[in-house]
């Protein structure tokens, strides 16, 4: 097997569409994944049957399989970490596993390119969980959303660590973890501290993915319950954009050593829950029923990226209006809409 990009988690959402950039740019990739992620065998299936000779699989345990990552890594020449355990309610219920992927996981991922010849770089998928619930921000509420009072710009940063659910205690210390690997070892990594990232080959559940789960949920008929009163609000970003500034950091990845950016739509691409769900019916042209429940433990009231450094340091930023990626997320859920109704069968058999 010839060098390639390595992608942990490469069979998920993200990791899909990365994959695919990345060969279309005329980059092999290898992937390491266990498959656990809901789609995770769709995605691999099209992957591979697409791609077949630019496409290499490892089916591991990133917790568990060191052997196997070794090889992974020995193979890489730069790593996009993206495997873990995602979800805030999953980590509340099950800590211990949610623990042993994201920090057990990325600590083995860490070693295994510190004792490799080759020493890869790395670039981490973080989350703006790690800054848990924003409660020194000022914070209003009108009608259909939440705003920061005085920060217009969103999150920076410089902003404070503050982990408020195991989810994120486990992907703030594996974000520590990442920033120290650079300094105390020399390794190149890179930390995104990413918002909400939609787009298609995304399979939304309802705890993980809210914005591909609305359309999912709108499209096949599923129920949709909003936790809390739906004027939460997020910087959106397209898929596309995100894997454009994947591969523009990892081309340079020396250059960008030990950075953390914030990645996200920005202040220009920001919509709440009511405000999405009217956007969809306004697109679909029809009503959608759902329902409230009380919120969920570690959900911010709102969260914007403030993505000026990643544009001063990198030239990036997002290109994708929420509508045109929205429009996009609609036509492929309509496109394999059939991909779906299995899954729901699957459940109920």
């Amino acid at each position: 097997m010839q060098n390639a990009f390595g992608v942990t988690g490469g069979a998920g959402f993200i990791g899909t569409n990365l994959c695919q950039k990345l060969v279309l740019a005329s980059h092999p990739v290898v992937i390491f994944d266990d498959l656990s992620r809901v789609g995770a065998e769709k995605n691999l299936r099209w992957l591979c049957e697409k791609y077949p000779q630019q496409v290499h699989f490892i089916r591991g345990d990133i917790a568990k399989d060191k052997e196997k990552l070794k090889e992974f890594v020995e193979h890489s020449d730069v790593i996009f970490h993206l495997a873990g355990q995602v979800a805030v309610t999953k980590s509340l219920a099950d800590p211990k596993h949610d623990f042993a992927v994201n920090v057990h996981g990325t600590f083995n991922l860490l070693e295994a390119i510190r004792h490799s010849d080759k020493k890869p770089g790395l670039i981490y998928a973080s989350t703006n969980k790690v800054y848990g619930d924003l409660v020194d921000l000022q914070v209003s509420e009108n009608r259909y959303r939440f705003e920061l009072v005085n920060s217009p710009l969103g999150v920076t940063e410089k902003q404070p660590l503050d982990f408020s659910s195991p989810y994120g205690c486990s992907k703030g210390a594996a974000d520590q973890y990442v920033r120290d690997y650079a300094r105390s070892y020399g390794l190149s990594t890179v930390v995104l501290r990413q918002s909400c990232i939609y787009g298609p080959r995304q399979f939304g559940v309802e705890d993980q993915g809210w914005l591909a789960w609305f359309v999912i949920a709108a499209i096949t008929g599923q129920p949709i319950t909003i936790y809390g009163n739906g004027k939460q609000v997020r910087d959106v970003l397209f898929i596309e954009d995100l894997t454009e500034l994947f591969l523009a950091l990892a081309r340079n990845i020396e250059c960008f050593s030990g950075e953390t950016f914030n990645v996200g739509g920005g202040p220009e691409n920001t919509i709440s829950l009511l405000e999405f769900i009217e956007a969809l019916e306004d697109i679909l042209g029809k009503k959608i029923p759902y329902g409230f429940a009380d919120a969920r433990v570690g959900d911010q009231p709102i969260y914007i990226s403030d993505i000026r450094k990643v544009t001063s340091m990198t030239g990036w930023s997002p290109k994708n209006t929420v509508k045109g990626g929205v429009t996009g997320l609609i036509q492929w859920v309509k496109e394999n809409e059939n991909l779906f109704l299995e899954h729901q069968a699957a459940q109920h058999s």
